[in-house]
Formats: C-alpha cells, sequence, structure tokens
C-alpha cells in the first residue's frame, strides 16, 4: 500500500487534517522504512495517528503532496475513478463535445485543485496535452495517458493522441529535466484548429505557451467581447490596445482597431494567422513586436488613447522572495496604461503570479491609480475560467486575478 510512513511534527498536524495538500520539510519529524523518491508514503501524527496518504520526495522543498486523506490503497480503479471525478466535472464541456457543437480548448485536470496534485491535463480536439510536473506523476505518465484514453473513449469522444509538455521549470525541484513528445497515439498536427465560424484561431501545442493556449482566460475574453458589443455596439472607430497579446485571443472578441503587443515574433505570427482565418479585415488589426513596458512608456509619451487596455503579463514572481522586484513591475505598466485609457473607457488588467495575492495585486493596481490622477471603478473581479476549479483548501491554487476597470 505504501514504502514507508512520515511522521508529523507534534503541533504541525492541522493543515493536513484541513485537507491542505502540501507538506514541507520543516513540518516532517521523521521518515520510517524504506521510501525513494516517487514513493507512495503514509502520513501520521506524532503518536501513530492516520493523516493521510501521498507521495514523496525528498529532492523538493514539499517533500509530501497528499492524495487522499482516507486510508485507501492507490491503485488503478484509484486513479480512475479520481481522473473520471475530474473529467465529469468538466460536464458542459464533455456534453457540448460530444454532440459536436463545441471546439474550444479546455482544462480537463487541473493538478492539486483536482486533488491529483503534479498532473495538467488540456484537451484541444482530438488531442490531450499532458505536464507531469512530479516526479510522481512523471513515473505513471504511461499509466495515466491509457486511463484518459479509456475514460474519454467511453464517454464517446475518442482522443488521436496525447503528447506530453513537461517542460516547465518547476521540474527541477523534482529532479526532472524538461520532456516533450508523444505519449500515446498520433503525433498531433503542426497547428490544431480551434473554434467555429469567425472564431477561428490555432494552438500549437509542440512549443506554444504553457500547453498552447492560455485556456484560463477563455471567460475574460467573453466579457471582453460583451463590452465591445454592448458598450460599442462593434464600432469600427473603437479601440483596443492588447498588450503582452501572445496569439492575440482577447483581441479576436473586439471590435474596431486592435494593436497587439508582444516581445514574441513567433506569437505576433500565429496572431497574424489567427485573425486571417477569423475574417478580421487587416486595417482593423496591427501586430508590434516590442518590450511591453517600453511601448507604454512610448504610448503614454505621445498622448494616444484607447477605449479599451488589456494587461496581461506572464509571470512576474516565480516565488516570495521575487515580490517585491514583481509588485514594482505590476506598478509600472498599469501606472502607465491608466494613462491610455480614454476618459469612460476600460482597463483590464491581470496578475498570474501565484505569489502575489488577490488583496496584494488591488493594492498594486490601486497605488498606480493614485499616481495617475485617474479615477477608476472595479467593474468586476476577474479569474480564471470555470475549468481551472480551485480547491477550497488549496488557496495556492488562485494563481490568476484580474480587474475590469471603468476609467475616468
Amino acid at each position: 500500500m505504501s514504502n514507508g510512513t512520515i511522521v508529523i511534527v507534534k503541533g504541525r498536524e492541522k493543515p493536513i487534517i484541513q485537507q491542505h495538500p502540501w507538506i514541507f520539510s520543516g513540518a516532517i519529524e521523521a521518515t520510517r522504512g524504506n521510501p525513494i523518491p516517487g514513493d507512495i508514503v503514509t502520513v501520521v501524527s506524532h503518536d501513530g495517528r492516520f493523516l493521510a496518504r501521498g507521495y514523496w520526495n525528498p529532492k523538493s522543498q514539499i517533500q509530501v503532496r497528499i492524495l487522499t486523506w482516507h486510508d485507501e490503497e492507490i491503485d488503478e480503479d484509484w486513479w480512475r475513478r479520481m481522473l473520471k471525478r475530474a473529467i465529469d466535472a468538466r460536464h458542459t464541456y464533455t456534453e457540448r463535445e460530444k454532440q459536436k457543437i463545441y471546439n474550444e480548448g479546455y482544462r480537463v485536470i487541473n493538478a492539486e485543485n483536482d486533488y491529483i496534485p503534479g498532473l495538467i491535463v488540456d484537451r484541444y480536439g482530438d488531442w490531450l496535452v499532458l505536464q507531469a510536473l512530479t516526479l510522481f506523476i512523471d513515473l505513471r505518465k504511461h499509466m495515466l495517458s491509457q486511463l484518459l484514453v479509456e475514460l474519454f473513449e467511453n464517454m464517446g469522444i475518442p482522443i488521436k493522441g496525447i503528447y506530453e509538455r513537461s517542460d516547465v521549470d518547476v521540474r527541477g525541484k523534482e529532479g526532472l529535466k524538461h520532456v516533450t513528445g508523444v505519449l500515446w497515439g498520433e503525433e498531433p498536427p503542426e497547428l490544431i484548429t480551434m473554434g467555429v465560424e469567425k472564431l477561428i484561431y490555432y494552438v500549437d501545442v509542440r512549443k506554444g505557451h504553457k500547453t498552447g493556449l492560455y485556456l484560463d482566460q477563455k471567460a475574460n475574453q467573453l466579457i471582453l467581447e460583451e463590452i465591445f458589443e454592448t458598450v460599442y455596439g462593434f464600432d469600427p472607430e473603437s479601440s483596443l490596445l492588447n498588450l503582452f497579446s501572445y496569439t492575440g485571443r482577447f483581441g479576436l472578441t473586439a471590435g474596431g482597431h486592435i494593436i497587439n503587443v508582444d516581445a514574441s515574433h513567433e506569437a505576433l505570427e500565429l496572431a497574424r494567422k489567427n485573425n486571417q482565418a477569423s475574417s478580421v479585415p487587416e486595417d482593423y488589426v496591427e501586430f508590434v513586436q516590442a518590450d511591453v513596458f517600453d511601448y507604454l512608456h512610448e504610448k503614454r509619451d505621445s498622448g494616444e488613447q484607447f477605449d479599451v487596455v488589456i494587461l496581461d503579463p506572464p509571470k512576474f514572481a516565480q516565488n516570495k522572495q521575487q515580490v517585491d522586484n514583481a509588485a514594482r513591475g505590476y506598478k509600472d505598466i498599469n501606472l502607465n496604461a491608466f494613462k491610455l485609457v480614454k476618459p469612460g473607457g476600460y482597463l483590464m488588467t491581470f496578475s498570474c503570479s501565484g505569489a502575489i495575492s488577490r488583496d496584494l495585486f488591488q493594492k498594486i493596481v490601486f497605488g498606480a491609480l493614485a499616481d495617475s490622477g485617474r479615477q477608476a471603478q472595479i467593474v468586476r473581479h476577474l479569474s480564471a475560467s470555470d475549468d481551472h476549479p480551485v480547491a477550497l483548501t488549496f488557496p495556492e491554487g488562485e494563481y490568476l486575478k484580474g480587474l475590469l476597470l471603468k476609467v475616468y
């Protein structure tokens, strides 16, 4: 059932009892038995009381990641049940897929938030993309691939292939190297075509950010579309400045003149293809390769303003030690963004840094507003799409936070 026992320091049991999935090295009193990295271990209190069962890696600061708080075996049936539970939680997506009326990517497994720590699975059309973030998951990725294919086929949704994108830096903390390639089935095409009718976009699952796309922003892209429809009536004279635009998905839901700005030439070329596939008139959209910080300063100095500004930067803080520098970066871009919004226009601003809390992010944006000399109202608090649930016992899982602001 397990290959060792982890004894918790007296007085450090509370987070485990409250179902937080991580156990750090400082909470461990002793390791009994002979577990090797990647083994399943039983977690007990200092007096021997069962607390949980999870997997162990002494190379990581998070030495145990909990799989269950019940005294049960972690066998293939357990995995099948937990994977199915996560898939079933995306009922809306899978039902639409079965009816052939949906062709959007979505997250299938959201790691700790689906109580399967270390495993990310996203779906793009007929392909799944898997990330093994930990040694334990890495050792079992082929078994998990087989189970995923089986579960989808049982639902009448055939999978052509599973591609691995385990090329994230967090694997280094587990003693793992970057790995990519086909795990099961067919090689995916160079670009997977997603979307329907006038909203078509391409996904590069081999080289794209994350697993190919920022799936967590789907709901916020629909909010932007709602703004351009209800406020601006898709007026061709309206304007959107889409900063850190990546492949331009936000711009596809907008109206009027769109400027996509990103440092990556490859991302902008894919954005150009997305706009062509979605029949966006060429004279409606610009693609600017630039450092966004520099571009913001340039636009601020020019006095140009836009109806809507999107700020969706990459992660500025990888850990708590980088929070201060990240906060300065967020303040700088938001300060200049406020100055670029027309009076009565909108700023949609985000942070995807898990180390930056929602409260801290709002304070940073408030500080930027105070220095900008503008006024703003919070219209909506923004989060990841509903296929990215957050376990209530794992607040760290809420990495994406944002604000929709009306600016005066």
